[in-house]
């Protein structure tokens, strides 16, 4: 090689390395919009495909060596042959270890989940916790290889969430490129989960985002391709659920029963909602009663689930060998009844112990059992106009699931997609709409979004709920001295009325003083380390309403642009 030749080689690399710094700075400053964003959604969805890869194995490893087995798609049969001390220690161990997760990682002992992304997607610019996020995660591993009833899907959604605030940080992302980024995470982790890339994509845009805006839909699909990769590399392309019994619907004839089971699955749903926040509530008296340390909390759920597992070990874990019996009709009427009633009890325990996990899975299989009761009663009573009593299995699994979630579209596609039947589709289309359509109108529109409402997070309503909590006096405010804003005097005079909000509270808190008392504009203080309120400015009303009418036309910008 020439010397001219290495001179040109040498140019050509320093202007490579120039032009790399220079997109590294505008990454940083400018946001990935400015350059290759879909790389970028592309990246985060193989880096959350592998987390919930891994999270699966993991779970399987964990699961095979606790429990010393080969197959854990049968642990529960396996498990009816183990003696009870084991049935029982084992939960009780594993809660003991994440309550210690928790309690050392986490400032108030609760796993994060699903709930907290949609909290973070809608007021937080597409930010999670991490640390408490990152202990989540392993606390609802140890959870699901040690017998809690819950499943998969919360943690990994969760923990995208992390890998994407982790970008978004390093980038310096603007609140919409933060909320798409975070899309694209968790789209990729339930499409890596479950093998399901449709619904991946649509359960981000329907829970998560809550909006189906075109800027945020290509590369959220993108993502979820990418993790759907990683599934079928790990596990080939097949379905979650390998079944031997098609479905088969008798014309039309039989869909009046399936929107009588929509019916019936809402209620379910229902029931297993309050069950959970009924066990959270008690759990909540009890430790407040008794001075129960929040890391001993775990561990006495974890007992009660090996009380409970004894007798019905089909409630450990996620449930999947109960979920195909159902789905097969491998059950008879009073086991599918009893089997769905002792897991919505399990469940309840997991989750109000504050082990870990998910909801979605439990609802699967409870959605199953209750399908399936009801197909064995419907086709009893009918068998000339009926078909098989799986069908109904079927719409039952998804009917519960959808209303548990609050998106029936993204559960209707995910159905299809663990199971490859598309044949089914009328059934459960039906069973679905209607049992979303009676639990959102009795709870708060989805179990994630009346878990934030319990919080004080005022997100089911809609935006004109929650983004009044999202903007701060202080940052609304007049600042003293201004020349549009009352006096020192006049601020001092309202103070002493009583009339005075900090500069750290929300619009929500501050909006109800100019109804109730008919004023204008309000003293904003901030409190010293003697404990004095010291005026700093005034918030005006229409102040006020501007900045809100600004969120809400900014929110509906991104919503659909």
């Amino acid at each position: 090689m020439t010397q001219s030749t290495r001179t040109v080689l040498r140019t050509q690399l320093n202007q490579a390395l120039a032009a790399l710094k220079d997109a590294w700075r505008v990454l940083r400053h400018r946001g990935p919009s400015q350059i290759q964003f879909w790389f970028i959604a592309l990246v985060i969805g193989i880096t959350a495909g592998f987390m919930a890869l891994g999270f699966r194995k993991g779970i399987a490893a964990l699961q095979a060596l606790v429990y010393q087995t080969d197959d854990i798609l049968f642990l529960h049969s396996f498990a009816e042959k183990l003696h009870w001390a084991w049935i029982l220690a084992i939960p009780t161990v594993g809660g003991l270890v994440v309550g210690i997760i928790l309690h050392r990682f986490t400032d108030d002992g609760r796993v994060r989940s699903v709930a907290d992304v949609i909290e973070g997607s809608a007021i937080s610019d597409g930010r999670v916790e991490t640390k408490a996020g990152v202990a989540s995660f392993f606390a609802s591993l140890i959870t699901l290889s040690t017998g809690g009833s819950t499943g998969r899907e919360g943690p990994v959604v969760h923990m995208a969430g992390v890998i994407s605030t982790w970008v978004c940080q390093r980038i310096n992302a603007d609140g919409i490129t933060g909320r798409d980024l975070l899309g694209c995470a968790v789209a990729a982790a339930v499409s890596a989960s479950f093998n399901a890339p449709i619904a991946g994509a649509l359960f981000a845009l329907e829970v998560v985002l809550r909006h189906f805006a075109v800027h945020a839909f290509a590369p959220i699909v993108i993502a979820s391709v990418a993790g759907t990769v990683i599934n079928r590399l790990a596990y080939g392309d097949v379905t979650e659920f390998v079944l031997d019994t098609p479905g088969s619907l008798q014309f039309y004839v039989e869909l009046p029963a399936f929107l009588i089971l929509g019916l019936i699955c809402g209620l379910v749903s229902l029931l297993l909602m309050r069950s959970i926040f009924f066990a959270e509530d008690f759990g909540n008296h009890v430790q407040a009663r008794l001075s129960l340390p929040r890391w001993l909390r775990p561990a006495v759920s974890g007992a009660m689930l090996g009380v409970l597992a004894v007798g019905f070990p089909h409630i450990i874990g996620v449930g999947y060998e109960t979920t195909i019996r159902a789905l097969t009709g491998d059950l008879v009427l009073t086991t599918a009844i009893l089997f769905a009633v002792m897991k919505t009890v399990a469940v309840a325990i997991t989750m109000g112990g504050r082990m870990g996990g998910g909801v979605f899975s439990p609802s699967l299989m409870i959605g199953a059992l209750t399908g399936l009761a009801f197909g064995l009663i419907a086709t009893g009573l009918l068998p000339s106009v009926s078909g098989t009593h799986t069908l109904y299995a079927f719409a039952g699994m998804g009917a519960v699931a959808a209303a548990v979630l609050g998106a029936p579209i993204s559960t209707t596609l995910i159905v299809f997609e663990l199971t490859g039947d598309w044949q089914i589709g009328l059934a459960v289309m039906v069973s679905v709409s209607m049992s979303t359509a009676l639990a959102s109108r009795l709870v708060d529109r989805s179990f994630f979004l009346t878990q934030l409402e319990r919080r004080g997070v005022h997100l089911a309503a809609g935006p004109q709920a929650y983004l009044l909590a999202m903007l701060r006096a202080g940052a609304v405010m007049r600042p003293l001295g201004d020349p549009n804003t009352a006096s020192r005097e006049e601020v001092q005079e309202m103070i002493e009325q009583g009339l005075c909000v900090r500069a750290s509270a929300t619009l929500e808190a501050a909006m109800p003083y100019f109804d109730r008392d008919g004023i204008t504009w309000l003293p904003v203080v901030v409190r010293d380390d003697d404990g004095v309120e010291n005026p700093v400015g005034a918030l005006y009303h229409v102040d006020a309403l501007k900045a809100y009418n600004r969120a809400l036309a900014a929110t509906a910008a991104e919503e659909h642009s």
